[in-house]
């Protein structure tokens, strides 16, 4: 495909990234209950929103045409690259792929993937022994799983915003922690005092920069 022409009304491509990328994340979170579920079925949501713009009908584009064509009057609004809005905006120069936040973009996306895997590893043998999850990620943190899903979606955010996806990610964001509340209330009745000492010893969402104050 060549970026700088129309590259709009591709279904096939909308239905294929999708798949890829909803299957992907199927593969590492494997969603078992109704809470699992809700949360990868927002998250779902979210990439056939982004990639419907991306490649079948370019909303956002239009929705802005009136103003890009008066502050860009050179860009072509309906080719691929001109919907890398964060580089029209920014004023970058050449093929948007190669700047700077679309380089960003891959590095969360990538470690997003890696967290979401790497937690679902450490998740699913802990429910086989009934034990709480604390190795690996959840060293670290208590919900890694929706910390991952967060950056994939940053990932995309940075790569190809729209309307539709920014106003769906701070919702994503309120829902993935409500979750999170709700999940710990489960995790306090079913181990108590050891959940307890966990969670006073480890951060919800974000890591100590330095070793744990509980730890001195």
């Amino acid at each position: 495909m060549d970026h700088g022409e129309n590259a709009y009304g591709l279904w096939s491509l909308v239905i294929l990234n999708s798949a890829i990328f909803i299957m992907f994340a199927f593969s590492f979170f494997k969603p078992q209950t109704a809470r699992d579920w809700r949360s990868f079925s927002a998250f779902s949501a979210f990439i056939v929103a982004l990639f419907v713009e991306m490649y079948g009908f370019p909303l956002t584009i239009y929705l802005m045409s009136g103003w890009l064509q008066t502050r860009y009057p050179n860009l072509d609004i309906l080719s691929h690259n001109a919907g890398h809005l964060w580089s029209t905006l920014l004023g970058e120069k050449g093929d948007p792929h190669f700047g700077v936040l679309h380089i960003a973009s891959y590095v969360f996306l990538g470690f997003g993937f890696y967290l979401l895997s790497s937690a679902w590893n450490v998740l699913y043998h802990a429910q086989r022994r009934h034990t709480l999850a604390t190795a690996g990620p959840y060293a670290k943190i208590r919900h890694p799983q929706y910390v991952a899903f967060v950056l994939i979606l940053l990932g995309f955010l940075l790569q190809w915003p729209t309307v539709l996806t920014l106003v769906m990610f701070p919702i994503l964001l309120i829902m993935y922690g409500r979750l999170a509340v709700t999940e710990e209330k489960e995790m306090q009745a079913q181990f108590g005092e050891e959940f307890a000492r966990y969670a006073t010893q480890t951060p919800r969402f974000f890591p100590y920069l330095s070793a744990s104050p509980a730890s001195h």
